[in-house]
């Protein structure tokens, strides 16, 4: 079985390879040319892909894993958006390959997904994109609304492409607002306008930080765009303060909160089998929040109890590499701690997850997890290489200028008082 995303993560590893002389170039392009000959025969439906394939006859698959269920079958906005920002990488860095891939690209409107803003009904039509869409029944999933959260990756493809309007990035949730729910902690800010929509630029705190949350709290979700797009340099005065701050909650959360002396919390394979969304549960917006460590109570056949399984923190290293760049010495120190300590790295990388109280490591490599990973890497290497081959041209042009005016009202308390404590090993 394979996903879209899946395959944009092949995608953009054969380029990051390719980049960093790691494989010939002409071996690099033969894998390049197979992959997209194999998209142009899959079957795809209002111009995107289904969010599973059988990978033998590229028809989409009910079977999830090895446990037969049905599952119905889903066009996923934010896994198209991935493998859309793969084939945007393809064009702008293999000529020979440009017209091959807009082809596969062209069919890809993603207004499909998208219901435009009315002031007078904001909550059936937000301004924001669909989750999905179920071609079953022709009903689509909910909305993606929070902006810190990896689905923004379809704003600035959808913005760039002149498919929807630029208003629809302040359109998005920083925070979310009081009146649609419950949510982990009552958001502070102020009310600030950008291309005449007010925007509400909201905050939690944690530990003297003001940040805009993600969704659960994780790091992909905040960190996973900035692999592509330099948020950071583009929109100092927001993306450039409130990653750094996100990267330090979560390092305060392992080492300084949770006591584990690792930290990196993602969703990723479970040590125990199966897949679990882990997070710091302060960083996200959802009231249930994930966590650092196993949702589910071990059992007392298992020997573990509710105290037991709080202190039992699941790391995935995926996490520091997302890491990597708003704090370098920080996560290179985390990955060799952790390579010290368990036998999560082998010929095949990096294993997804530890339970760094058991030391039980999980048997799982996953695609996407090692494509973040060996993204971070090229970048380092190779001159922002992937972000490069993504930005180059209609993103940089049209996202620079519509994200660079807008100020987040994250910041650190402690910085304005005093010097900041530096986190090592």
């Amino acid at each position: 079985m394979t996903t879209p995303t899946d395959i944009a993560a092949y995608i953009w590893s054969t380029l990051a390879v390719r980049a960093l002389g790691l494989i010939d170039p002409a071996d690099a392009d033969r894998r390049l040319e197979a992959t997209l000959d194999a998209l142009g025969r899959m079957e795809r439906d209002h111009g995107f892909f289904f969010n599973r394939y059988e990978v033998e006859t590229r028809s989409r698959s009910p079977i999830i894993g090895d446990r037969t269920r049905t599952s119905r079958p889903f066009l996923s906005s934010v896994d198209n958006a991935w493998l859309a920002a793969a084939l945007m990488m393809v064009r702008n860095v293999h000529p020979l390959l440009r017209d091959r891939a807009d082809a596969l690209l062209a069919p890809m409107d993603f207004p499909f997904f998208y219901v435009p803003f009315d002031p007078a009904n904001p909550i059936a039509r937000p301004g924001q994109f669909h989750c999905g869409y179920f071609t079953d029944d022709h009903t689509f999933a909910a909305f993606y609304g929070m902006l810190n959260t990896e689905p923004r990756i379809i704003s600035y493809i959808a913005i760039a492409r002149g498919q929807v309007p630029p208003e629809h990035y302040y359109h998005l949730y920083r925070t979310l607002p009081t009146d649609r729910g419950r949510q982990n902690q009552v958001p502070k800010g102020e009310v600030r306008s950008y291309l005449g929509v007010p925007v509400f630029e909201g905050h939690y705190e944690y530990r003297g930080l003001d940040i805009v949350p993600s969704w659960g709290g994780s790091m992909f979700e905040a960190l996973m765009v900035p692999l592509f797009v330099p948020e950071e340099q583009w929109a100092p005065r927001s993306w450039g303060i409130n990653h750094t701050l996100y990267v330090r909650a979560q390092i305060e959360q392992g080492l300084k909160v949770r006591h584990y002396g690792f930290w990196g919390f993602s969703p990723a394979s479970k040590p125990e089998g199966g897949y679990e969304t882990y997070g710091v549960e302060a960083l996200g917006t959802k009231a249930e929040g994930y966590r650092t460590f196993e949702n589910a109570l071990r059992s007392k056949s298992n020997g573990g109890s509710p105290t037991d399984q709080a202190r039992e923190g699941v790391v995935t290293p995926h996490a520091s590499f997302l890491a990597l760049r708003f704090a370098r010495c920080e996560a290179l120190a985390n990955l060799r701690a952790l390579i010290k300590a368990f036998p999560i790295f082998d010929l095949q990388g990096f294993h997804d997850s530890v339970n760094v109280a058991t030391g039980e490591v999980s048997p799982c490599v996953l695609a996407l997890d090692q494509g973040m990973i060996l993204a971070s890497i090229a970048n380092a290497l190779s001159d922002d290489a992937l972000r490069h081959a993504f930005r180059d041209g209609l993103i940089e042009a049209r996202i620079h200028p519509l994200i660079a005016p807008e100020e987040f009202t994250a910041g650190d308390h402690r910085r304005r008082s005093s010097p900041p404590d530096v986190i090592t090993q």
